[in-house]
């Protein structure tokens, strides 16, 4: 052995047994096992680096933007102002690619819709549309502006404290805004119905009929004779336009039958149909608010969306409850508080009503006719407690929107809803005993064989 070998051979072995080395007692990762975690670590570094987060503040005309480094105490600086154009916000996203940045974009919830971020989803860049009710705000902050809302979107979508909303398919939204154009013209029929019997009581008119709008009341309403010209140019304008909104009611009540049918969500419709208050009309407004109900875990966060759970205000062992919080849809939730008015009835399955359980799945109707026994006998005991009828009502759509929730899970997935037991059960009241009509348990049955 040489010279040279042998003191290279000593060099090893005193760097193997010399103490207070860094590398002593740690295990070295050779091979791929190595090599894959280094791979891993500096991708990791690189991914954390190439973040961007950028915060829009949206207006009509006008795009503020706000950039934010990924670090916690990265800078955030305002970029600027473009027009609110989806091509010059386009150029704008791939400029900051350039650099090899991963982008994270926000903005508010607003006026201006969801095209901004339906447009950068199909660039693939990830976009959350904020609350703007659940964002954080400091108490003393009184400056408010378009650059400052910017930066603090950029700060606060990188420190992950905005709650997204959920942004419908351009379809669902288009469905939901015919939805909402009929109820809007509904509300402008009831409102000139309302101002007609306005001015006709100041007059001292009085209609003793039992019921109004009906076709002896707008009879009476031609046979009314006012003293003054004015008047009955008046009264002849009301009534020429409540004809015109009852018309345009109608008009769109067609469409949104027609168009429902060839919607995506017309199976979910026909099984939201099989409950006791829900038509179709109904049922597809009740849809096309509430969206993909998929991103509801439990029935509670359905409940706590439509804002049907009441206020808490507790410390210590103190537990105050309030009214509802009201937060959330509040056209869902008007939509299942006019549905929970029929289960004030005893449970029965009608005649329209066994049309529309036709060719159903028998889960689905299983959890129709539980729905039914179940919400009665809520109804009764609280109002057979001393609760007003509202309460007792409003108790009732918190429910019959955790029967809605199990209705849309098991057309979606047969079978993740359990089978009731309450199905062959009997209601029973202080007065009465329904029993379970043989009629009703063949209706129920009916979709068995189509399954």
């Amino acid at each position: 052995m040489t010279i040279g070998k042998r003191e290279r051979l000593l060099c090893r072995t005193k760097a193997r047994v010399t103490p207070g080395k860094p590398e002593q007692g740690r295990k070295r990762q050779t091979g791929r096992a190595g090599r894959r975690a280094v791979e891993d670590g500096l991708m990791q570094s690189k991914r954390v680096k190439k973040l961007l987060y950028v915060g829009l503040d949206v207006h009509k005309d006008t795009i503020t933007i706000a950039l934010a480094e990924p670090e916690r105490n990265g800078e955030v600086r305002s970029y600027g102002t473009i027009s609110n154009d989806l091509h010059v916000l386009e150029r704008l996203m791939a400029k900051f690619k350039r650099d090899g940045r991963d982008l994270r974009v926000c903005y508010e919830a607003g006026p201006c819709g969801f095209g901004i971020a339906r447009r950068l989803a199909q660039l693939r860049i990830e976009c959350l549309v904020a609350a703007p009710s659940l964002m954080p705000k400091k108490s003393g902050d009184r400056i408010k502006n378009d650059k400052r809302d910017a930066i603090k979107l950029a700060r606060l979508h990188r420190t992950g404290d905005l709650t997204a909303v959920h942004v419908p398919d351009a379809t669902d939204e288009a469905v939901r805004d015919l939805c909402l154009a009929r109820t809007d013209a509904m509300n402008d029929l009831r409102r000139t119905r309302q101002q007609l019997k306005a001015m006709l009581l100041r007059l001292g008119y009085k209609y003793s009929g039992k019921s109004s709008w009906t076709s002896a009341h707008e009879r009476y309403l031609r046979e009314v004779v006012l003293p003054h010209p004015a008047h009955k140019v008046a009264l002849e304008d009301y009534i020429g336009t409540i004809r015109l909104a009852k018309e345009r009611v109608d008009r769109l009540t067609g469409q949104i039958e027609v168009i429902a049918r060839d919607w995506r969500l017309w199976p979910a419709v026909q099984a939201l149909m099989t409950m006791r208050g829900f038509q179709v009309l109904s049922a597809v407004i009740l849809l096309s608010e509430l969206g993909d109900l998929a991103r509801f875990s439990h029935p509670r966060k359905l409940m706590a969306y439509l804002g049907l759970i009441p206020s808490e205000y507790s410390s210590s062992e103190k537990i105050r409850k309030g009214r509802l919080t009201k937060c959330g849809n509040a056209h869902a939730r008007w939509i299942l508080v006019e549905a929970a008015q029929h289960y004030r009835k005893s449970p029965k399955v009608s005649k329209e009503l066994s049309k529309r359980h036709q060719n159903q799945p028998r889960r689905i109707l299983q959890i129709s006719w539980t729905a039914q026994n179940r919400l009665y006998r809520r109804i009764r005991n609280l109002i057979a407690r001393g609760k007003r009828s509202q309460v007792a009502i409003s108790a009732a759509a918190r429910e019959l929107s955790g029967f809605v929730w199990a209705i849309i899970s098991e057309w979606r997935q047969p079978g993740s809803i359990p089978v009731e037991r309450q199905f062959t059960t009997c209601v029973k009241s202080p007065r009465r005993r329904y029993k379970l009509n043989p009629e009703i348990k063949s209706a129920a049955l009916a979709g068995a064989n189509a399954v």
